[in-house]
């Protein structure tokens, strides 16, 4: 299985872009996006992180669907605003995997199948001997390998996706070269980072 990001949507972009403004109106407005709210947005996002002028990037909410092995799931989960809206689950989903098929290529098979043989082992316990199946279970789930991949609905926003950006941009992970070539594809997502420059220098 490979790292995948599918369906994605972005909410709020031309909004946020408006708010980036409201700091300097005496009157509250909702016009329609101008080349100065743009340019204003443009010179905001492209801050140093931790400045907090581009916090109305925030407004540009993301929202999307991802297949991703532990080892990445356990590093994207540091970042605040990264949250997952729903997963697939373990608890009831791990019986009815085909492990060979559910983990990165690059993990070990001998690994794949002695969690293979656990899993064997839980379901011929019988249903009624609770302790013993409980005992199986967390013996199952506690030697998962860090290639088995679940899926996730996740939600974040371009503020916290800049960030993770420059932090994985030269990651070792080919999952975070993945990632950050699909921020690349969302709306005005480099304009409005200041990354736009990044990855100019970069070519």
């Amino acid at each position: 299985m490979d790292f995948k990001i599918g369906k994605t949507e972005v909410f709020g972009v031309d909004f946020a872009i408006k708010a980036s403004g409201n700091p300097m109106r005496t009157a509250f407005n909702r016009e329609n996006v101008d080349e100065k709210d743009l340019k204003r947005a443009k010179l905001l996002g492209g801050c140093k992180g931790g400045e907090g002028h581009d916090c109305f990037l925030k407004g540009c909410v993301v929202e999307f669907d991802i297949t991703a092995p532990l080892y990445w799931r356990k590093q994207a989960q540091r970042y605040h605003w990264f949250d997952y809206v729903s997963s697939q689950s373990t608890m009831h989903c791990l019986l009815k995997f085909d492990l060979s098929k559910q983990c990165v290529k690059e993990t070990n098979p001998e690994i794949i199948a002695i969690v293979s043989r656990i899993k064997d082992e839980y379901n011929a316990i019988p249903e009624d001997s609770f302790n013993e199946r409980g005992i199986k279970w967390r013996e199952l789930v506690a030697s998962l390998p860090c290639g088995f991949c679940l899926g996730a609905t996740m939600v974040t926003n371009y503020q916290e996706l800049k960030t993770m950006y420059r932090q994985r941009k030269m990651h070792k992970l080919t999952e975070w070269h993945d990632f950050c070539a699909w921020c690349e594809t969302l709306p005005h997502f480099l304009e409005l980072t200041g990354l736009d420059k990044t990855v100019e220098a970069a070519k």
